[in-house]
């Protein structure tokens, strides 16, 4: 038999959790809702994808947008999903839920007849099953006999073929149809008939993770050492019991007491949400068990992964990188609310993207006073300059059919149509929120920048640029950098990439690159750190170097640093391209000018019609990109 090529399979439930926005109040008063997925075997495999592990998901979902989500999100987190169906009969499951303190967390489950609970043993692959070192199967997928004979043949195969299994009980009692539509937070009902169920499933494991209340299910007692012996006597499994805030016990032989197994303890922590932390602890946990290092150790992953989700909001979205776990082991946290640890929390975000982009080749459109500048000297409308912006657009996707790391930067105010339809299309998104032409620097959207960046999709990359030096007015200075830091706070809170663009060769004055170094410098040290430095085309590989190196002391991950044209023609930008390829987190351009000004001008002019303005730009465009691949 072939080595497997996958670390673990897990099989189940799918859904999209609606996290109310509101903490402190009931789920009927909260009225925004953040969109992630959930289920607790799918959290599990995004949890061991960023812990370094090749997992995959058996389950089904909808053949429709939250469906579409699923799968979307679960290959941008590396999980394989070649054993995702769509099941074109079934609506994905959903789960509304909040958060209302420490103790309560309202949760409602759609999963009436849903697509995850029609997963059916013909869904199970020998041959996949076989290509994994483990499956992990959880207990809501025994609630029916259908959902129950997938997860029991997965399991046997994974024997038959030498595999191990891992079982997280997982028990939410109104899923076994005890309890009501409002009672999904209930982790615990007695039942005989769930206890029985579940003992059928103990003896074909290797590993069995439940709370204490979860133990007293499976063996049928709520006596947790009792509850513990029962299941032993049915399996030599190792067996962990979390214990919240005692932390956990991993059981690998007889057990007698709790003296008796490998206790790990944890300190206390802000319990800002429960919510999920057990499929983070699951991954924790496996990361270290199939690479099997010491049951201390894997408890050790485990704590620190379930601390880190309590202290965050969702579910999988809260879950730690590896280079985050591995800066928790070695540095720690200082904060009771880990959540507020702006070091780890920089380490989360960059650590843990949507997408992470080794090359971004830009054509950015986004101008809005040169715009119209132009329009109006040909007698031309903004509707003319949409229409326009939309062949720039069509520049751009023809341009993607035949190279990577394509984008785009494109505003909402004259260009509404080319950056809604964008999104039709596999590209970066780069939008500006700077107004255009005025100075000093003042925003598009606000006062309150976090409620309308709210309004933007996740994918839109907030992009400002920002005329700023550093022999400015000290007024002037402190303005600036009070707006970039309100608006760097406001991208992290609602979850958008930050593109920040300097200008210091503006009012007159020549660029000046020692400055730009020094602004990056100074905002790392006021705590902003971009997922994109925009930087002037210097030619100087001095300092492509520099800017590299400022970044990767402050911010290692770092999305990386894009070259703008500033009108610079093609041939003094090959020779910037050549000087800064070198540098590694050099990462491609964003330019505008460049490409589109011949075209527009001719096109408002009406000297030459869409497509040859289409092709003018395409031409120039794909150029630049010829130019950058060469100089590598």
């Amino acid at each position: 038999m072939a080595e497997p090529t996958l670390d673990v399979i897990c099989i189940g439930r799918s859904s999209v959790d609606l996290y109310g926005g509101q903490v402190g109040g009931r789920l009927e008063d909260m009225s925004g809702f953040s969109k992630y997925i959930g289920g607790s075997p799918t959290n599990i495999s995004v949890g061991c994808a960023r812990l370094g592990l090749k997992s995959a998901v058996i389950t089904r979902v909808g053949d429709e947008h939250m469906g579409r989500f699923i799968r979307e999100t679960l290959e941008g987190e590396g999980v394989d999903t070649s054993h995702v169906i769509t099941d074109p009969e079934r609506l994905t499951a959903l789960v509304i839920l909040g958060i209302r303190d420490s103790e309560q967390f309202p949760l409602i489950f759609y999963r009436e007849n849903c697509a995850d609970m029609a997963i059916s043993e013909e869904d199970i692959n020998p041959d996949f099953i076989a290509s994994a070192r483990a499956v992990l199967v959880t207990g809501t997928h025994f609630s029916t006999d259908r959902v129950a004979g997938a997860s029991f043949a997965a399991m046997k195969l994974a024997r038959q073929f030498g595999r191990k299994v891992a079982f997280d009980i997982d028990y939410r009692p109104n899923l076994w149809a005890l309890g009501g539509h409002a009672d999904g937070e209930s982790r615990f009902a007695e039942s005989d008939r769930v206890t029985a169920h579940l003992q059928t499933v103990l003896p074909h494991c290797d590993l069995i993770v439940g709370t204490e209340e979860e133990w007293h299910i499976a063996g049928g007692t709520t006596d947790t050492i009792a509850a513990l012996q029962v299941a032993r006597g049915l399996t030599d499994a190792t067996f962990v019991c979390k214990r919240g805030p005692l932390g956990c016990v991993v059981f690998e032989d007889d057990i007698q007491g709790w003296d008796s197994g490998v206790a790990s303890p944890v300190r206390e922590i802000e319990v800002f949400n429960v919510l999920g932390a057990g499929d983070g602890f699951m991954a924790g946990f496996l990361s270290g068990w199939l690479r099997d290092d010491a049951a201390a150790d894997c408890a050790l992953y485990a704590n620190i992964c379930g601390a880190l989700a309590v202290s965050r909001h969702g579910c999988a979205p809260s879950y730690p990188s590896w280079i985050e776990l591995r800066h928790m082991i070695e540095t720690g946290s200082e904060e009771f609310a880990l959540r507020k640890d702006s070091r780890l929390e920089q380490i989360h975000w960059a650590t843990t993207r949507r997408r992470r982009h080794d090359r971004l080749l830009a054509f950015a459109f986004d101008h809005r006073s040169q715009f119209v500048e132009m329009a109006e000297k040909h007698g031309r409308t903004e509707e003319d300059i949409d229409r326009f912006k939309l062949i720039a657009l069509d520049a751009v996707t023809s341009t993607a059919a035949a190279h990577d790391g394509v984008g785009l930067l494109v505003d909402d105010r004259l260009g509404r149509s080319a950056l809604h339809a964008a999104s039709d299309h596999d590209i970066w998104i780069g939008r500006p929120i700077e107004q255009s032409g005025v100075f000093p620097l003042a925003f598009e959207e606000g006062p309150d920048l976090g409620s309308r960046l709210a309004e933007w999709p996740v994918n839109h990359c907030v992009k400002v640029l920002a005329p700023i030096r550093t022999d400015d007015p000290a007024d002037l200075i402190a303005y600036h950098e009070g707006e970039i830091l309100r608006l760097a706070d406001a991208c992290r809170r609602t979850g958008h990439e930050f593109l920040f663009e300097i200008i210091t060769g503006n009012r007159g004055k020549p660029a000046a690159p020692d400055q730009v170094l020094a602004l990056m410098q100074r905002f790392y040290d006021l705590g902003v750190a971009p997922d994109w430095w925009k930087l002037e085309p210097i030619e100087d590989a001095g300092f492509w170097t520099a800017a590299g190196d400022i970044a990767r002391a402050n911010d290692p991950h770092l999305q990386g640093i894009i070259i703008l044209g500033k009108e610079m023609p093609d041939e003094q930008l090959a020779r910037v391209f050549a000087l800064s390829r070198p540098e590694p987190l050099v990462r491609g351009f964003a330019i505008g000018r460049t490409i589109f000004s011949a075209a527009a001008q001719g096109w408002f002019a009406g000297t030459i019609d869409d497509a040859e303005a289409h092709d003018k730009m395409k031409a120039i465009y794909a150029g630049l990109v010829a130019a950058w691949d060469n100089a590598a």
